[in-house]
């Protein structure tokens, strides 16, 4: 039997290793059940009174099929409508509804092809006719109808997603190229009512960020979008840069939202979850924002720094991080998290950490984040990879699969934001692995 330098033998630290995976998928079940936005949408509904006329529904975001099965299920009635939500996220017929599927987190021709039919659902309406707008996260890239060429679009946002560029400063920045966010699409609704149902999937819950707000009032302006293009060096077009002068509506008199859902109730979602489970849960934060490698190597710190403290113990951060790109690999901002974090709890038996997005993908993948413990750097080493390596050519995907620690949920239905856990069991040990050193 080998025996580390704690006296844990590898095959113990494997044992809790699997408990912890176990606990972990657990977690995440739960969670993401007690966030699903059924329940937020009936809530919401409640302040929903019709006029005479039509109703029509727009639903758009990761989030926009569940949300417009809840509403319709729960009005009875639907004149026509349209959703528009991210590939593979339809999840069967709504009745009276168009449901289309579209590019995410860059815009494509489904998307601005969707977005057309929205708008020729809403045009030349009457005051005595209600629009039912439902937005989620994803909303940004899902409708979209560009000002200046589409590819020149897709261009610029491929952009802004590899520079390290936070949600804001790209949703400041795509308002002002679209003829329907930053309140353009209330404004193509008018003169009817527009009742908004809103799930928050930014930090704060900012209206007129939340899928660039195109049913809200944008309080960013002209000088903060030139200070963006500036600050990360955006190659744009003339066209473009004179669309970046042009400032956005700033009053909207046909519009009531409720916002409903936000990564708060996600991260107690996921408290009360790990209470269940043993666990005294620790909220470190529901405002995370930074770059997801530096997150997880702090989230790895404070497992070692209370590792042994004799309680079981789950700290949560709750937020939104990005990824600089220095590589070409496969990957997502929580995947990303979850790798960087292994190095720092490496040979800890009783320690993991996971990071998932809450509408069930990360990044251009089939993966809702990733699951990493004490035993992850040790088998990347046995199969030939540096971890670090992996991290530097943004690859976490590959990295997290050959460790098993992908964690795959498929659409959730939801999209609140993303979740970090970092599990430290009261009896977590170190355990020396040859060649094998996080510190």
């Amino acid at each position: 039997m080998k025996v580390g330098l704690g006296g844990i033998s590898m095959g113990e630290a494997c044992e809790r290793n699997l408990a912890l995976r176990k606990d972990a998928d657990r977690i995440i079940q739960e969670s993401l059940k007690a966030v699903l936005p059924d329940q937020a949408v009936l809530r919401a509904l409640k302040d929903f009174s019709p006029g005479a006329g039509r109703i029509l529904l727009v639903s758009a975001g990761k989030a926009a099929w569940q949300m417009a099965k809840a509403a319709v299920e729960a009005l009875g009635r639907v004149d026509a409508g349209v959703v528009i939500t991210k590939y593979g996220h339809v999840m069967g017929e709504i009745p009276g509804i168009s449901c289309l599927e579209a590019g995410h987190p860059i815009p494509d021709s489904g998307s601005f092809a969707a977005t057309r039919a929205a708008l020729e659902l809403v045009s030349g309406l009457s005051e005595e006719d209600n629009v039912l707008f439902l937005l989620s996260g994803g909303g940004s890239s899902l409708l979209e109808s560009p000002l200046i060429p589409g590819e020149e679009l897709m261009d610029v946002t491929g952009q802004l997603l590899a520079c390290g560029a936070d949600i804001t400063e790209i949703n400041t920045i795509r308002k002002r190229l679209s003829a329907v966010k930053g309140g353009r699409f209330a404004l193509a609704c008018a003169p009817a009512r527009v009742f908004s149902i809103v799930l928050s999937d930014i930090i704060g819950d900012p209206l007129d960020m939340i899928a660039s707000g195109p049913a809200c009032p944008d309080s960013s302006t002209c000088a903060q979008a030139l200070a963006v293009a500036e600050k990360y060096a955006l190659s744009l077009s003339p066209a473009a840069w004179k669309l970046l002068e042009k400032e956005t509506p700033k009053t909207l008199n046909n519009v009531e939202t409720k916002i409903t859902g936000s990564v708060r109730q996600l991260c107690a979602a996921a408290g009360k979850s790990c209470e269940g489970l043993g666990y005294r849960p620790v909220l470190l934060t529901d405002r995370l924002s930074c770059e997801a490698r530096e997150a997880g190597r702090f989230l790895a710190a404070i497992l070692q720094s209370h590792a042994g403290c004799g309680e079981d113990l789950a700290f949560i951060a709750g937020g939104e991080t990005v990824v600089r790109l220095t590589g070409s690999g496969l990957g997502g901002r929580n995947q990303e998290l979850a790798l960087a974090a292994a190095p720092g709890i490496a040979g800890l038996s009783g320690a993991a950490l996971f990071s998932l997005g809450s509408d069930g993908t990360d990044g251009p993948t089939d993966a809702a984040g990733g699951y990493v413990d004490g035993d992850t750097m040790a088998v990347l080493k046995e199969k030939g990879m540096d971890l670090y390596a992996i991290l530097r050519n943004n690859d976490a995907y590959h990295g997290l699969k050959a460790a098993n620690g992908l964690i795959v949920t498929g659409p959730t239905g939801t999209n609140v934001n993303d979740v970090a856990v970092a599990l430290l069991r009261k009896n977590c040990q170190s355990i020396c692995f040859p060649g094998v050193s996080g510190r």
